[in-house]
């Protein structure tokens, strides 16, 4: 009797099933099978914010097979992903499959490779319900925001917006951002630079600090001028020299955030997209025989940990070495400290094995998961490898008593930087464009200039929020928990609230109307310290600090009232939202089209509806897509209506036939192959067609006249015990008499034809 795993991904099952054998059967439950109703609260406040779970619409299917293969199955165990939102799965499931909660069924791997799984595999645990209650209480809490802040967004700002918990800060922190830019003065700056010549004729470039009583800020033209003037007819002496040797040291592994960060920054990917390709390497890709097969190529990808295992840290450091040699290691592993809000429940992410190199198999890899592979790769072999030395040098000019300053460095001793590119990494280097040589000046020396001069700057209003600025904000100032970043974006997003500018994020008119009504009404909400205690509240039900009802009681208490005195207060404008008109004109009656936001993201529609009901979908960048024009397909054969050629197209329920003069004439057929066999209503002949899905079934070639209809195929042939037609039965691959009480079986297979 084979022993039942499941998880959540299919692509993780395929892996995980290649490393079991035939003593398992490995199913995937495809996330979450039960959460609370979506028409209704699903939450009984009074009875201690108990929750009403239900199956979830479109996993029936899922929820049969898993009881199905849980009846013949030896063990369950439950494998979903190692954190809280996996634990809260495995618990769902085990309700569903009547497993109680302190069986041994869970088992959990931070890597999807053959050694963690089965060694995971021979040491289950209980379902660990300190964690499903901090999962059900953060559930549950933004359920009870979300249901109850919505009919007040539809009633005060527009009909058909929702609320939420962390979205809300998000959007504020954006909306934010952008009355900042509005209400910015520019304050007007000068420099003074001057380009002296070294004894060997080298330019080095030194600018105005200020003088003999410190740093001076050169605020207008006049300042400039008289400082420029006096230094052109004095001299540069060099006051003090000083080089001085430091180390650079290694960023450490990748967390979630740091992952969203760098790869949002070097790759361009949004961070919804990391996650996808992040979750991608972990569940297990076929890198061929060489490498054993399926391979899960990353730890788990959820963690604000920057913990590595021992394991880990030994084989990095005999990577290094072997390539480097032993001044490629520091003399002591390096241990990397977590934030003091970190989880730590599991490594930071790492590469599974680090001897499988990006290069060595790049050809299994799409490019996303190459270059989002080779920086995990890098990032982690080179926080295990030795410092980077710099040699560092400041030079300090006095001339008619001011100073001027020029530094620079140069790298002596490349260490960690040998594989990881450190321009944009956490601690960064002071400035890319001075890593050069600095030109060697002798202290006590006297240098001319070459030229000397003032240059008028603007301040610049703070920056708009990138998705990883975004991130480290939410990071810094514990809002939301990393899993939850990309989805918190993807919301804001999807809700009109934030729209993208290039790489930037700027608030939506809806997002600051709607920012500005839940500063009015429901200022905790948006409150970033509110926020960041909270998620401290919910992590605390995980370490028996609190309980789940104790959370939402006193949250409740306060949200309460703050309900009842928006309920109650007198109806806020409605807005309107000016339309974002296009440049494209509409094909049909000519208007200028307007952006819309539908279920499925931007796209272009008439202005004119419903008079003119033509859309057109966007891309990307939201410009509109351009349909591929092709030549079509002729059937070789012509139209029953008006006699034209008929050509093949693709619909959604696969390929048929339509005239070529569509939409004048529109007329259509479907794919069909005549068969020899007969009907067997009235004896006509059969045909193969397409139906939905492309799946293939038969009929009467006079249909509607005669309605047969089936999956099966009908045979050119007889029974041989009561002379009736046969069918082939493609489910079962045999031929069968239908006709009741023979019970005529083959399990012979007949070929089925192809459209």
């Amino acid at each position: 009797m084979a022993n039942l795993v499941i998880v959540e991904s299919p692509s993780k099952a395929t892996t995980i099933k290649s490393y079991l054998g035939a003593g398992y059967r490995v199913i995937a439950s495809q996330g979450h099978i039960r959460d609370l109703p979506k028409s209704t609260l699903g939450v009984d406040i009074d009875a201690g914010f108990t929750p009403h779970y239900i199956n979830i619409r479109g996993k029936g299917d899922i929820i049969k097979q898993l009881k199905k293969e849980a009846k013949g199955a030896g063990k369950i165990l439950l494998a979903t992903d190692p954190d809280r939102e996996g634990e809260a799965i495995s618990w769902h499931i085990a309700r569903e499959l009547g497993i109680p909660e302190d069986a041994p069924c869970r088992v959990t791997f931070n890597e999807v490779t053959k050694t963690a799984v089965k060694d995971a595999i021979k040491h289950p645990r209980a379902i660990n319900m300190d964690l499903v209650n901090s999962q059900q209480a953060r559930r549950i809490l933004d359920r009870l925001v979300g249901f109850k802040l919505s009919p007040l967004l539809w009633k005060h700002v527009k009909s058909g917006l929702s609320g939420g918990r962390v979205q809300s800060a998000a959007t504020r922190l954006i909306a934010d951002r952008e009355a900042e830019i509005r209400a910015f003065v520019p304050q007007e700056y000068w420099t003074v630079d001057a380009v002296l010549t070294t004894a060997v004729g080298e330019p080095l470039t030194v600018r105005f600090f200020g003088t003999a009583d410190g740093k001076e800020k050169i605020e207008t033209e006049a300042q400039a001028r008289a400082i420029t003037e006096a230094v052109r007819s004095g001299s540069f002496y060099a006051r003090s020299v000083r080089h001085v040797e430091r180390q650079k040291q290694p960023a450490p592994p990748f967390t979630t955030s740091t992952l969203q960060q760098e790869a949002s920054k070097k790759l361009g990917f949004q961070t919804q997209r990391i996650m996808k390709v992040a979750q991608e390497l972990y569940d297990g890709i076929n890198l061929g025989a060489e490498f054993g097969g399926v391979q899960g190529l990353i730890t788990y990808m959820r963690t604000d940990s920057k913990r590595i295992s021992d394991s880990a840290r030994d084989a990095a450091r005999a990577w290094i070495t072997n390539a480097y040699g032993e001044a490629g290691v520091p003399p002591l592993p390096r241990v990397y400290k977590s934030n003091a809000n970190a989880q730590d429940a599991h490594e930071a992410i790492r590469p599974s094995d680090v001897n499988i190199e990006p290069s060595m198999v790049r050809k299994a890899l799409t490019n996303e998961q190459y270059r989002l592979y080779k920086l995990i790769w890098e990032r982690f072999v080179s926080s295990q490898m030795a410092a980077a030395v710099l040699d560092t040098v400041s030079m300090e000019f006095e001339n008619s008593g001011y100073i001027f300053r020029a530094g620079g460095y140069t790298v002596k001793s490349r260490g960690y930087m040998a594989i990881y590119d450190a321009s944009d990494d956490e601690e960064g280097l002071e400035d890319e464009e001075n890593f050069a040589k600095t030109p060697d000046v002798r202290e006590g020396s006297t240098l001319p200039y070459a030229d000397v001069r003032a240059q008028q700057h603007f301040t610049e209003p703070p920056a708009r929020y990138t998705e990883a600025s975004l991130v480290k904000f939410f990071e810094e100032n514990g809002i939301g928990r990393p899993s939850t970043y990309a989805q918190t974006i993807s919301v804001i997003l999807a809700r009109n609230y934030v729209k993208r500018d290039g790489k930037t994020l700027v608030a939506t008119p809806l997002g600051e109307i709607a920012t500005d009504f839940m500063r009015k009404h429901f200022p905790d909400i948006i409150d970033y310290e509110f926020t960041a205690s909270m998620e401290d509240k919910l992590d605390s039900i995980e370490q028996k600090e609190n309980t789940t009802e104790g959370v939402l009681s006193e949250f409740y208490r306060d949200f309460a009232e703050q309900l009842r005195r928006a309920e109650e207060a007198p109806d806020e404008r409605q807005v309107v939202i000016p339309a974002e008109v296009s440049d494209i004109p509409c094909d049909k009656c000519g208007a200028m089209m307007i952006y819309k936001n539908g279920r499925f993201g931007k796209f272009l529609a008439c202005p004119n509806y419903p008079t003119c009901r033509n859309t057109r979908a966007v891309g990307g960048d939201g410009k509109p897509m351009v349909k591929e024009e092709r030549e079509p397909v002729l059937a070789g054969f012509t139209c029953e209506v008006c006699g034209a050629q008929m050509v093949v197209r693709n619909g959604r329920y696969g390929t048929f036939y339509a005239c070529e003069n569509y939409p004048s004439c529109t007329f259509t057929k479907q794919k069909s192959l005549t068969l020899d066999a007969p009907c067997p209503k009235c004896g006509a002949k059969t045909v193969a067609r397409q139906g939905k899905n492309k799946t293939l079934f038969f009929s009467c070639e006079t249909y509607p006249s005669c309605d047969f209809s089936s999956w099966d195929m009908p045979l050119a042939r007889t029974c041989p015990d009561c002379g009736a037609q046969l069918y082939y039965r493609k489910s079962r691959k045999c031929i069968l008499c239908k006709t009741k009480g023979c019970g005529y079986k083959s399990e012979e297979e007949v070929a089925l034809p192809e459209l």
